[in-house]
């Protein structure tokens, strides 16, 4: 019988039964386990939340299900006793053959069944940001390679073993590797691939990309462990390696797992994602670099090209010197790791250069050597696939290159001068970046961007000038807004996805009343250029950062679910005041990690401005209904907790058990307890007028740049209180 007709047989016997049918049912209810028991996606991203965490979740039990049933259904013939017979009319590599495809087939049934099922759901949960694409991709390959992954290592541990038993103990113990051990290493994590956020707003293509070419790294791997178990299926009543010695006798077999192996084993040593920077976080290597004798550095530019399709950067880099030292020098860069370096030119001559194997802190280092003559241009072209930190392997997707969205800093986007000191004028540096038309280019700091070009195949060309070695560079398919606030020009940027939400959220008006407010109670922001101010959205990256003239928002913060937080504010426009109001205490005024148990962070602070702004606009019954009521209620439940008032027990519970409630003690000590602590200190130092001084005072200090945080002492030292003073007991 031909191999076709075989598998359209085994097929339909595997449609036909009931345990089939109970696996594929299971397999489409799995995703519910990523909304309520399993979401290793922690961002606030709508995406995070319903798709991916469920897309996970749908991998891990729908993947180990099939494990089971592809388990089950390899040994029906010997748990039937008529192996011998099934044997004797089809050869048992026949069987092997059709079965695995059958098992594959099933799955990609599966899959089709869950993505259905699923797709309206996902699009109710999801909102005005799901995107289809997205939607395709994460099920596809977030949950569907996994399922054939599972198929075939648990018909690789039978077929090796022969035995149902030992088969499971293996593929069972291979899955919890997955999911315990391996869980941190993104190359490893066959079953749970490392997701810890989905954009809402912008693409997801790096991510996706390092998924799939992960999960296409194991495929090869197990489907020459498959390859391998296949030369070991028992044939003429022989053993493991008799059997072994058969089959290997056509040498096309052993060849195909051999180069599936071999395969797999490069694609994992190669793999283009995460760099080999030095783990060290305290290693200064680069940072001791002597600086080069008489060599200052008069101006450079850089043409930027980036690749929105392929997620690749293509670059030319001009650098200007003086040098008076009358002999070569080395001048270094700082290089991103996955870019080659190539055409280097010192005035028209090639340049002797070298790129150490060495990397810290994302970069590598590039040497060139610079000839005596006293005016130099060095020239280089730079490309290639930007590599993200080894110490963030498992939250990859900041160097997202797309059509929505990019970000390049410092060695990024061009390579970064490291030991050549300013000109006069300082580092004067013109950038131009060549781009699809429809996206925005945003300069991080307070320089402006102009288009200087349109061009025929869809792309414009944007230019703006600064000065310094690095930079840092935002674009993608943004709206902006200008709002007239604390004496400034707002430039508010977000992603167009995001519109229908800020408009709910009323951002403009959010904006207005917290810059206005917190400018005239404590005082300007300090990373404020001038009179103009940009508030850039970025893809979800775990938090923000300021510069001159600019300062950060992370989309995070301003998803659906994150702006009808009740703990941040009443409604969503609340909630995006909160958000605003971290630019002063948070950013404006950064905050040390406190002790486990103590109330003190950024979100106290902002939680009571963000009720004072409130009760400014809404009045007095408002904000204390919505805020300090709620607040006395919270915090009187916290200290009637079982372990807040035993402490002892909970170091008994397991360790995920300690940590989800810790968690939850914790959110209400920094959003309820210290609000009511402050609101307590406004009324001993003299009321709210007094208070604004008090934090005004402590917003403009002088910070210390060996420990510049907000400390709680430095709060009750302000307020002239002790800790004690503000016990709400």
């Amino acid at each position: 019988m031909k191999p076709p007709r075989l598998f359209s047989l085994e097929l339909g016997r595997l449609l036909k039964s009931r345990l089939t049918w109970l696996v594929l049912l299971l397999t489409v209810l799995s995703p519910a386990a990523g909304l309520v028991l399993y979401r290793p996606a922690a961002a606030s991203t709508m995406l995070s939340t319903y798709l991916a965490n469920p897309a996970l979740a749908g991998g891990v039990v729908g993947g180990v299900l099939f494990g089971l049933l592809a388990v089950y259904e390899l040994d029906r013939t010997e748990r039937g006793r008529v192996s011998l017979l099934v044997d004797g009319t089809v050869s048992p590599l026949m069987m092997a053959l059709v079965r695995l495809p059958a098992l594959m087939a099933t799955a990609a049934l599966g899959l089709g069944l869950t993505v259905v099922v699923w797709f309206p759901v996902s699009r109710q949960l999801i909102g005005s940001v799901f995107d289809g694409a997205d939607y395709l991709l994460a099920y596809g390959l977030l949950m569907g390679l996994a399922l054939w992954l599972s198929i075939l290592a648990a018909a690789s541990a039978y077929q090796f073993t022969r035995r149902v038993d030992l088969s499971l103990v293996l593929f069972t113990s291979f899955s919890a590797l997955s999911l315990t051990v391996w869980a941190g290493d993104w190359q490893l994590c066959w079953l749970n691939p490392c997701v810890w956020a989905l954009s809402d707003d912008f693409s997801n293509l790096r991510i996706f990309r390092s998924v799939a070419y992960m999960r296409l790294t194991w495929l090869a791997a197990l489907a020459g462990i498959w390859a391998v178990s296949y030369l070991c299926v028992r044939r003429y009543e022989k053993g493991l390696l008799g059997s072994l010695a058969q089959n290997a006798r056509r040498a096309y077999r052993p060849a195909v797992a051999l180069l599936l192996l071999i395969g797999s084993g490069a694609a994992y040593a190669a793999q283009p994602f995460v760099d080999h920077s030095n783990p060290d976080l305290m290693a200064m290597t680069f940072y001791e670099i002597p600086y080069a004798e008489g060599v200052v550095c008069t101006g450079r530019s850089a043409q930027v090209f980036p690749d929105t399709a392929s997620g690749t950067v293509f670059g030319r880099a001009s650098y200007q010197f003086e040098n008076t030292s009358q002999q070569e020098r080395t001048a270094s860069f700082g290089v991103t790791p996955g870019y080659t370096i190539s055409n280097v030119r010192a005035n028209g001559v090639e340049a002797p250069f070298s790129v150490s194997d060495y990397q810290e802190y994302n970069e590598a280092l590039l040497e060139v050597t610079l000839p005596a003559d006293e005016q130099v241009e060095l020239i280089m072209e730079y490309s290639g696939f930007p590599q993200e930190s080894n110490v963030m392997s498992t939250m990859q997707g900041s160097a997202e290159i797309s059509g929505e969205y990019l970000c390049l800093e410092n060695a990024t986007l061009s390579p970064r001068l490291m030991n050549v000191l300013p000109g006069e004028a300082g580092y004067p540096t013109t950038m131009e970046l060549t781009l699809p038309s429809s996206m925005t280019v945003i300069p991080f700091g307070s320089s402006e961007a102009e288009v200087v070009a349109q061009h025929d195949d869809g792309t414009a060309t944007w230019r703006y000038q600064f000065s310094s070695t690095g930079g840092i560079v935002y674009a993608g398919d943004y709206i902006r807004e200008d709002i007239q606030a604390g004496g400034m020009t707002i430039q508010f940027y977000y992603g167009r996805k995001h519109q229908a939400v800020m408009a709910e959220a009323g951002a403009a008006d959010a904006v207005k009343a917290v810059v206005d407010y917190c400018t005239e109670h404590y005082g300007p922001l300090f990373f404020g250029a001038g009179k103009t101010l940009k508030l850039v959205q970025s893809r979800v990256s775990g938090g923000g950062y300021a510069a001159d003239g600019a300062s950060l928002l992370d989309e995070a913060d301003f998803t659906a679910a994150n702006l009808s937080d009740g703990g941040k504010g009443a409604a969503p426009g609340e909630v995006m005041i909160h958000e605003l109001v971290h630019q002063w205490w948070g950013l404006g005024n950064m905050f040390d990690l406190a002790a486990p148990a103590s109330p003190w962070s950024a979100e106290g602070l902002t939680v009571y401005t963000t009720y004072r702004i409130v009760k400014e606009l809404y009045g007095e019954d408002y904000a204390q209904t919505h805020y300090v009521d709620q607040w006395k209620r919270e915090v009187e439940d916290y200290y009637l907790d079982f372990y807040v008032r035993n402490p002892e027990f909970l170091a008994k519970l397991p360790q995920e058990e300690q940590l989800a409630i810790s968690n939850s003690l914790s959110f209400i000590r920094q959003y309820h307890e210290m609000p009511l602590k402050i609101l307590k200190a406004e009324k001993l130092v003299g009321g709210e007028e007094a208070m604004d001084q008090v934090l005004c005072g402590l917003f403009t200090r002088e910070l210390d740049p060996m420990y510049p945080y907000l400390t709680y002492q430095e709060f009750l030292d302000a307020c002239g209180l002790t800790e004690e003073a503000l016990d709400l007991g």
